[in-house]
């Protein structure tokens, strides 16, 4: 993050662009069409606040939920939400830990959203396998040319 000119208060802090996120939401459910699963898929910006959201009919409604929290986790730190299964393989303590955190997801279908090496946000998607779902995400991420 760099400072706004004149100020040591502030900094900016790229974000996702409302073009951006609606076009990744439309490519990750279409994507969701084709493996025949009903999916919610969140967007957050860099920050993990809710940018986009789309549910489509039929799909569970926890997921909601669990779709916004795997963007929000991948968006805070900046890994797949898949990656924490080999973090935790060898760590118990860690493994309780960050599990009972408010909002960390520690299995598939998050992905942060990286544009130029800066992390602008997260897409996190809930309905599927969590295989499908990080399939979905990528998808996503493909459609906005980050994939």
């Amino acid at each position: 993050m760099t400072q706004t000119k004149g100020s040591s208060l502030s900094v900016n802090q790229p974000v996702i662009s409302a073009e951006a996120s609606h076009k990744a939401l439309a490519a990750t459910v279409a994507h969701a069409e084709q493996l025949g699963i009903t999916i919610n898929v969140a967007i957050t910006d860099s920050a993990g606040v809710l940018a986009g959201f789309l549910r489509m009919p039929g799909a569970f409604l926890h997921s909601i939920d669990i779709a916004i929290d795997k963007a929000y986790t991948s968006a805070s730190f900046g890994f797949p939400t898949s990656a924490w299964k080999e973090i935790l393989k060898n760590d118990e303590t860690l493994r309780i830990g960050i599990a009972a955190r408010p909002r960390c997801v520690i299995f598939g279908g998050g992905l942060p959203i990286v544009a130029n090496g800066i992390r602008i946000g997260g897409i996190g998607v809930s309905g599927g396998s969590a295989e499908q779902d990080e399939e979905c995400a990528a998808a996503g991420l493909r459609a906005i040319g980050l994939g």
